[in-house]
C-alpha cells in the first residue's frame, strides 16, 4: 500500500510557497507510490489546478480559525482520502500543527516537526538573542513591539535597513518615509513585533537542512542566490560546496536538536568574508526541488522520518547545479473552481 501525503503551501506567485517544490521532489523521478493530497487555504492557491501534481485537493480553514475546526476538517479528509503523513510548509501554520500533532497521531496521521521551544528560539524577534548565545554574528536587529519604539530602532540600526513582518516579507528602506510606510504595512498584515534589521553589503546564501531531532544533521543543501526578487526571494540559485556554511548549519542544528526541515539564511560580508546569520525559517524553502536535482531529496527523507523509519545521513549534494524559476499558465475547466468553492474538495 502506497503512502498518502498531505501538503500545504500551494500558492506559487512571485512570493512562492514551498508546497509545489516539495510535491515535485516526492514525485521525482518515477512518481509517488501513493497519493498526493493538496491542502489549500484559498481557492486561488495556484497549485491546486495542476492535475499532474495532485491526486486530490481539499480546502482547509486558515490557521487562525481555531484548532478544533481545523482538526475536524483534517479528520474528515482522512476519512475520505487516507492521510498517512502531513508536511506543513508555511511558517504561520507551524504552531498549529505542533499543537495538533499528538491528536493527529492517534488517528494514524504522522508528522515530523521541531518542538515549540526550538521554534521560539529562532523566531524573528528572538534570532539576535539566539545568535548571542551561540556566539554567531548577525546583523543588528530590533523587534519593534509598538510604534513608540520605531524612532529608537531606526537610530540604533541606521540606514539602509530592512523592515520585516513577524512571519513573512522583507523590504529595503533607505529613509524614514519608506520605513514608516513598510512598518505600518507589516504591522497591519502580520501584527507586532515588526522587525528592523541592518543591511549588510554581502553575498546571500541559504542552506536547507533536515535534523533528526537529537542534534544530528541528516541532510544539508547549500546554495548561493544569483537572482533575487524585490521581495528578497531567490529566483535563481546554484548549489555549492562550502565548509563554512556546512559547519555553521551543523552547529545550529546540533544546539537546537532540530527535527525536520529548516532554511538557514546566511550573509557573507564582502569586505571581511565574515558570516552573519540572517534568519532561520522552520520549513522547506520554495526552491527545495533544486536539492532533488542535486541528488539530495530532502522531502522524501522527511516522509520516512515521520513514519519512524531508520534514516541515515545523505552524502553531500552535487555542487554546480542551478535553477531558474519561471511562470507558467495552468489551463483547467471552470468546474474545478466551482467544486472547490462550493464543495471544498476536488478529485482529479
Amino acid at each position: 500500500m502506497g503512502i498518502n501525503v498531505g501538503i500545504t503551501g500551494l500558492h506559487a506567485t512571485d512570493n512562492p510557497a514551498p508546497g509545489i517544490g516539495v510535491i515535485r521532489s516526492l514525485k521525482h523521478p518515477e512518481g509517488w507510490d501513493g497519493e498526493i493530497i493538496g491542502l489549500a487555504y484559498d481557492v486561488m492557491d495556484t497549485g491546486v489546478y495542476d492535475e499532474n501534481l495532485l491526486d486530490h485537493a481539499y480546502m482547509i480553514p486558515y490557521p487562525n480559525s481555531g484548532t478544533q475546526q481545523i482538526l475536524a476538517r483534517l479528520l474528515y479528509i482522512h476519512s475520505k482520502t487516507r492521510l498517512d503523513v502531513i508536511i506543513p510548509t508555511l511558517d504561520s501554520e507551524l504552531a498549529l500543527f505542533q499543537h495538533l500533532e499528538p491528536e493527529l497521531r492517534k488517528h494514524g496521521i504522522s508528522l515530523f516537526l521541531p518542538d515549540s521551544i526550538a521554534t521560539k528560539r529562532i523566531s524573528k524577534p528572538n534570532i539576535a538573542d539566539f545568535c548571542k548565545e551561540l556566539e554567531i554574528d548577525t546583523p543588528k536587529t530590533y523587534a519593534v513591539k509598538d510604534s513608540g519604539e520605531l524612532d529608537k530602532a531606526i537610530k540604533e540600526i541606521g540606514y539602509p535597513l530592512m523592515v520585516k513582518g513577524a512571519f513573512y516579507e522583507a523590504h529595503k528602506c533607505r529613509d524614514d518615509k519608506d520605513t514608516i510606510n513598510y512598518f505600518n504595512e507589516m504591522r497591519q498584515k502580520w501584527g507586532y513585533p515588526v522587525i528592523l534589521q541592518q543591511m549588510i553589503d554581502a553575498d546571500e546564501y541559504d542552506v536547507c537542512c533536515v535534523g533528526d531531532g537529537k542534534g544530528g544533521m541528516l541532510g544539508a543543501l547549500p546554495i548561493r542566490k544569483t537572482r533575487i526578487t524585490d521581495k528578497g526571494k531567490a529566483w535563481a540559485a546554484i548549489t555549492l560546496k562550502n565548509d563554512q556554511l556546512f559547519d555553521l548549519s551543523k552547529k545550529i542544528i546540533r544546539d537546537l536538536k532540530w527535527a525536520g526541515p529548516c532554511e538557514i539564511e546566511i550573509l557573507q560580508e564582502k569586505n571581511t568574508a565574515k558570516m552573519h546569520l540572517l534568519e532561520i525559517n522552520p520549513r522547506f524553502p520554495a526552491w527545495i526541488f533544486l536539492g532533488t536535482g542535486a541528488n539530495q531529496n530532502l522531502p522524501k527523507m522527511v516522509v520516512d522520518l515521520a513514519l519512524g523509519k531508520d534514516v541515515q545521513p545523505l552524502p553531500n549534494a552535487k555542487s554546480g547545479v542551478t535553477f531558474v524559476r519561471h511562470a507558467t499558465d495552468l489551463i483547467c475547466p471552470i468546474e474545478w473552481l466551482e467544486k472547490l468553492t462550493t464543495g471544498g474538495e476536488l478529485h482529479y
